[in-house]
């Protein structure tokens, strides 16, 4: 039997950082598992999970500021910007999925993915679609997050590649992604 050795890890940089957003129902998640999949080498951050690792004290971020709820927003961004580094570093497209409706946050995202910019990426179905989306899925979120739809297209207008999924597939959206960022998935 050969003898277990440490190998190297990193390797040439991904082509591509994504960070993945838009409103709850946006298809987000969907979208950027599917993107990652698209890959020979992708890995998938689900920020929700990040949050999830904190299991006494945690606090989701609603609609009105809180410290606390802001803080852990903030340090869940900077464990999928970590975390999406790491991946990079090895040679894995990182796909970052998260709610980064504001401008302060989005700005947050920049400056801590070191490894390259990230390739913003925003799912902005009509609020009513995305309502609709909510409604019809296990995941169901009690609030009406619609009210984020307006705070994103103010905050961050402008910003990446924004992309009106309503009638797409989610193939359909994935292969939208990657043609205007002119990446061939491997």
């Amino acid at each position: 039997m050969k003898e277990f050795q440490v190998v190297p890890i990193d390797r040439a940089p991904p082509p591509a950082i994504f960070l993945v957003t838009g409103i709850p129902g946006s298809g987000k998640s969907t979208v950027a598992r599917a993107l990652a999949e698209r890959f020979a080498l992708g890995a998938y951050i689900e920020v929700d999970k990040l949050q999830e690792c904190i299991v006494s004290g945690g606090r989701w971020p609603g609609p009105e500021p809180e410290e606390e709820p802001d803080r852990q927003l903030f340090l869940r961004a900077r464990n999928a910007a970590l975390l999406s580094d790491s991946f990079a570093s090895a040679g894995v497209v990182p796909v970052i999925d998260d709610v980064v409706v504001l401008k302060p946050h989005l700005d947050f995202y920049r400056k801590s993915v070191r490894t390259r910019n990230p390739t913003l990426v925003v799912l902005a179905p009509d609020p009513e679609v995305a309502n609709a989306r909510n409604r019809s899925r296990e995941k169901v979120l009690v609030d009406d997050w619609s009210f984020l739809d307006a705070a994103m297209r103010s905050q961050i207008a402008g910003e990446g590649l924004w992309i009106d999924n309503a009638s797409q597939t989610v193939e359909q959206t994935v292969a939208e992604i990657l043609d205007r960022c002119g990446i061939a998935a491997q």
